[in-house]
């Protein structure tokens, strides 16, 4: 049965000279990956350009649990950006945030409330005239609610650690060594605070910015062992040094 649903585009690959395989994290499956056929000698073709990380689309398909790939049947774009793929700062922060939610919800099954989360904040970034360099912070922080290690920082005093395996604040330094020292875990707090509306507002250097970044992405690759080592993520350091 023909279905309609709005998808965002995590990741494409090249499958052969006329087709691509393409992961979108739709608003009805979840994680679905497609064959579509896009001539690689066409790199300015339609499909080409739906088909750009974290472009928003609204996908017509004949979805077949029993098959691997799905097949679509028509694709248009269901949110066209204004600023994201010609904005420097904002394309490598897309570039970034593609790559790292193509591995942390590649097993990921339909969570209206996930979906509704990705597609608010991709279009906030789009709009956004304020600075945007907390972003990804905040992006990456608040979502890890969904995917099951949300920091539970309500304890939080100073001088605390922050046991990233347990994800809560402690008093002593845990046993093993995966912490964020007593420097380190005074900003998990201070970001939990920060929403799209206020990130401008607070202020990180680039030193704290960069060790903030890091520190996220073990995280992150502490509990989803998946994720391997970002291609992405020296670009986004270079251009916030």
């Amino acid at each position: 049965m023909l279905e309609r649903t709005l998808g965002v585009v995590l990741h494409q690959i090249r499958y052969n000279d006329d087709n691509v395989i393409v992961n979108i994290y739709t608003q009805q499956h979840g994680n679905v990956g497609f064959i579509v056929k896009t001539s690689k000698q066409k790199r300015g073709n339609v499909k080409t350009l739906l088909l750009r990380p974290l472009n928003i689309l609204e996908i017509d398909f004949d979805f077949r649990p029993s098959q691997t790939l799905q097949r679509i049947s028509d694709m248009r774009l269901h949110i066209s950006y204004d600023s994201l793929p010609y904005d420097h700062v904002k394309g490598t922060l897309a570039l970034f945030l593609s790559e790292i939610l193509y591995h942390a919800l590649k097993h990921e099954m339909e969570n209206p409330p996930l979906f509704q989360y990705l597609y608010n904040s991709l279009q906030w970034l789009d709009r956004s005239e304020n600075g945007v360099a907390n972003f990804h912070l905040v992006f990456l922080l608040h979502l890890t609610r969904f995917l099951g290690f949300w920091p539970n920082v309500r304890e939080y005093e100073q001088g605390m650690v922050f046991d990233m395996r347990d994800a809560v604040m402690i008093n002593s330094l845990p046993a093993h060594g995966q912490y964020l020292s007593s420097e380190e875990s005074v900003f998990l707090p201070r970001l939990l605070r920060m929403d799209y509306s206020t990130i401008h507002l607070f202020r990180f250097n680039r030193q704290q910015r960069a060790r903030i970044l890091d520190a996220l992405v073990d995280y992150y690759r502490m509990h989803i062992p998946e994720i391997p080592e970002l291609k992405s993520l020296d670009v986004l350091r270079t251009v916030f040094s």
